[in-house]
């Protein structure tokens, strides 16, 4: 038997470790301590129901008389309220696990939801060119002029206008989802269009042409993994963007209703209660929306220097 066969192949895991990206990710330690933080609140927020002490959405667990308790740390506190409670009685410790879960799954789902659409449009169009990448380009455009906010406080005041503030609570999540997808999907259609561009005129997709391929397999299969790069920055980026437009539309009264709560509608709930001396309401799940928002920017800055060949030639 040759030596070479008793050689086992590397892992998955080790041939990452080995790779650019691993020994940038190793020698960067903003982005291990990013990384790091990030997985934490991840984790934490996801086992929510085993960690949390108590449940928000649990009336039987909320009492009114244990409202506007401080934070262990401060005299007049319940040991067993950490952060203290909020104006309702929940333990806030509780309620941010909870509320950061429903923040990330709002993010995270809603950026899916702008690059199914963003990465469609960029595909046809710069594919297929002529009249419709003008049209598609110029619907981005449009798009592009208003600003994310503006059009999402336009069209969930309407929607809560026509349902009711009832059924709209009970479908919030689903508004904001659609609302922020929709309305940031340009970013990933002009990227992606952008490298179609280029891509289409190489070797390998005439000889896809001549082996008799669909538009669609050659666009899927053969363009569109050239185009992952990009899209990894810009998803990094977009999840904190949307993570923002969610906890600002709470905090505006358009987003998460107070029973099922946000790290936006916390910081709502607690904003009046800043300057009769209950500033905890407000300020941690601040901080803990500040905290996740700044670790995401960073890793995707990390990332994008990682991706850019410019960055490293010479």
């Amino acid at each position: 038997m040759s030596i070479l066969n008793t050689i086992p192949e590397p892992s998955r895991w080790s041939r990452i470790k080995k790779s650019k990206i691993g020994y940038s990710f190793r020698s960067n330690p903003v982005a291990v301590v990013s990384m790091c933080i990030f997985v934490c609140i991840t984790i934490m927020a996801l086992l929510a129901p085993l960690i949390a002490p108590f449940d928000p959405y649990d009336p039987a667990q909320i009492d009114i008389m244990n409202s506007e308790y401080p934070p262990v740390w401060i005299d007049g506190a319940d040991p067993q309220f950490l952060f203290g409670t909020d104006d309702q009685g929940r333990d806030l410790w509780s309620t941010i696990l909870y509320g950061t879960r429903l923040s990330l799954m709002i993010g995270l789902c809603a950026v899916t939801l702008q690059a199914v659409i963003g990465i469609s449009i960029g595909l046809i169009s710069g594919y297929v060119g002529g009249r419709l990448d003008s049209l598609l380009m110029r619907l981005a455009d449009i798009q592009l002029s208003f600003s994310t906010l503006m059009v999402a406080i336009i069209f969930l005041a309407v929607a809560q206008a026509m349902f009711g503030s009832e059924l709209f609570s009970r479908y919030a999540i689903y508004f904001l989802i659609a609302v922020i997808g929709v309305s940031e999907w340009p970013q990933y259609a002009r990227t992606v269009r952008a490298t179609v561009l280029a891509e289409k005129k190489k070797e390998y997709v005439d000889s896809a042409r001549v082996l008799g391929f669909g538009p669609l397999r050659i666009m899927v299969r053969h363009i569109l993994p050239n185009s992952l790069s990009p899209i990894f920055v810009i998803s990094t980026v977009q999840v904190a963007n949307a993570i923002i437009s969610e906890a600002s539309l709470s905090f505006l009264g358009l987003g998460m209703p107070p029973s099922q709560p946000s790290l936006g509608s916390l910081i709502s709930s607690g904003f009046d209660y800043i300057f009769s001396g209950s500033w905890w309401i407000t300020a941690i799940p601040g901080v803990v929306l500040v905290v996740l928002v700044l670790v995401i920017n960073l890793l995707g800055d990390w990332l994008r220097d990682v991706l850019n060949p410019k960055l490293h030639k010479g």
